[in-house]
């Protein structure tokens, strides 16, 4: 066996790929395949991101490899003496791809879930070990021989913050960075970055795929990022529920600090595993060890006052992510475009499993329906997360630009729901998560998402009233504090704006998708309800 550009390369490899949807399982056929080993490398790769297709086995030989979707422990024995004969068992393989024996990337099939879209920053997940094996190319290299011109290249592409919780959401990185920088000058306090991985909203999955795929690219980029702003403090703050990709960025960290001198040591820590605490502000709060979660005020921004009142820079694992490929492969990203690069979204709701995909933000939401499979009819998908818009189509651009002036949301998740989901319930339970969940910082977020709850169940009794249910919104997303009440409306608004006729059918006693019974529902059906 021998190390190839960071890579494992041998005759023949199984590689388990391994992540928290199927740990256990994952993790048993890893054993099996050790014991049955006697001349195979076995590996415990990160997850491929297909829900689909897990737990995913890979059997490589000479440049050729097989995908096996959920085999069976005997499967896997089977497979392990096959390979180690040169068979890959191609006869029995979900895919198989001819490729570079010594890639450093998964080898890509044509078609089926894992072709959807573009696998930049995902490139590695589901082939290398986590935490262990990095990449050739590192961007802290990059920064270090030429830090002037990496910075200029970040300004002169535009590239956006990616995610709910990061400092420069769909607006330019270097905007905030300019900010953090004039505050050094002027107060002299020393900068820190955060990378807020702390995302307790299982629809998205992007981050934590990402940290548990790969993450030693995410400590790179982060310490790259480090040097380009003169940080000696990095902090990696994680869910404090996400125990496997925690533990993966602490291996990282020790295998990234081994070739970067002097090295920054970022920390990793971990916050509570609720909603409130992914909003940037509040993860400051948390870090600062502070019981009650309340979003701060702004201005201020982090930049200029953040973690212990010192400069922050706060960017999501994927904005890392992306800001590293620029580093490492400019030519991929077009200055030109409002939104630089690709985006990784989450699909989930109503599929057979989940899957995380990684596209063009000049492509199309409508190819995600092929990295997952649809249990029922489409009725509707959920763009944005918990509180994330309702739309009958996803042709749009999965760009920053598209979705918001869509009136979706940006944070990276999908939700494709079937024709037994009602828009109504739909929107009503999440405007119920935002009175049950918010801070209590500000009026237009506390109060606003109780009337907002009010409001809907007015419906089921009866009483429709567009107008007061519109201005409610459009007050709470533009003078809310946070993220968290400028969003939590965007479900209700859109359902309107989308399923009127729901909302009128629902006054009515009636629900189109039957999902809903309530008592005036019942009374109707009885007939003791006429209008």
């Amino acid at each position: 066996m021998t190390e190839t550009n960071g890579t494992t390369a041998t005759t023949h490899v199984v590689r388990i790929c391994t992540g928290t949807d199927s740990l256990d399982r994952t993790r048993s056929l890893a054993t099996v395949a050790r014991d049955e080993a006697t001349t195979a490398t076995v590996l415990e790769v990160g997850p491929a991101g297909v829900g689909d297709l897990a737990p995913l086995v890979l059997t490589t030989h000479d440049g050729v490899t097989a995908f096996h979707a959920d085999p069976t422990a005997d499967d896997v024995r089977a497979l392990v003496r096959a390979v180690e004969d040169g068979d890959v068992s191609t006869d029995a393989a979900h895919a198989v791809v001819d490729h570079d024996p010594d890639s450093g990337t998964l080898p890509l099939p044509e078609n089926g879930p894992l072709a959807v879209g573009r696998r930049r920053v995902l490139a590695r997940a589901g082939w290398t070990v986590p935490g262990e094996q990095l990449d050739e190319r590192l961007a802290t290299d990059v920064v270090r021989d030429d830090a002037d011109g990496a910075d200029d290249l970040i300004r002169r592409v535009g590239l956006l913050g990616r995610g709910r919780g990061d400092g420069s959401t769909d607006v330019p990185v270097i905007e905030e960075w300019d900010r953090a920088r004039e505050t050094v000058e002027s107060e002299g306090q020393d900068p820190v970055l955060v990378v807020n991985a702390n995302e307790s909203d299982d629809r998205n999955r992007t981050d934590s795929t990402l940290l548990e795929a790969d993450p030693a690219a995410v400590v790179d980029g982060a310490l790259a990022v480090a040097d380009l702003l003169a940080v000696e403090d990095v902090v990696v703050y994680c869910n404090e529920a996400d125990y496997l990709a925690r533990d993966r960025v602490r291996a990282a960290v020790d295998t990234v600090c081994e070739h970067v001198d002097p090295p920054k040591r970022p920390q990793v820590v971990a916050g509570p595993d609720r909603y409130i605490a992914g909003e940037m502000t509040m993860a400051l709060e948390a870090m600062e060890g502070n019981d009650r979660l309340e979003a701060r005020l702004r201005p201020p921004t982090p930049a200029q006052h953040g973690l212990y009142g010192r400069p922050t820079v706060i960017h999501t694992p994927r904005t890392i992510a992306q800001i590293r490929e620029l580093l490492l492969d400019s030519d991929a990203f077009d200055a030109g475009d409002a939104d630089p690069g690709t985006r990784l979204l989450t699909v989930s709701g109503d599929v057979d499993a989940p899957a995380t995909v990684e596209l063009s933000t000049g492509g199309s939401l409508e190819a995600i329906r092929e990295a997952v499979t649809l249990d029922g009819s489409f009725k509707m998908a959920c763009v944005g997360g918990q509180f994330g818009g309702l739309t009958r189509s996803l042709d749009y651009a999965p760009s920053a630009s598209g979705l918001s002036g869509a009136g979706l949301g940006t944070e990276g998740a999908v939700e494709l729901l079937a024709d037994s989901r009602c828009a109504v319930a739909t929107a009503g339970k999440r405007a119920r998560f935002a009175e049950e969940e918010n801070c209590g910082r500000c009026v237009p977020c506390r109060e606003g998402s109780v009337q907002l709850t009010d409001l809907l169940r007015d419906v089921y009794q009866g009483e429709y009233k567009d107008g007061m249910l519109r201005e409610l919104t459009r007050t709470m997303r533009t003078t809310s504090t946070c993220d968290f009440g400028r969003s939590a409306a965007r479900p209700v608004s859109t359902a309107m704006d989308r399923f009127e006729t729901e909302f009128h059918a629902h006054a009515e006693g009636r629900c189109p998708s039957g999902e809903c019974k309530t008592k005036r529902h019942a009374e109707r059906e009885r007939g003791e309800v006429t209008t």
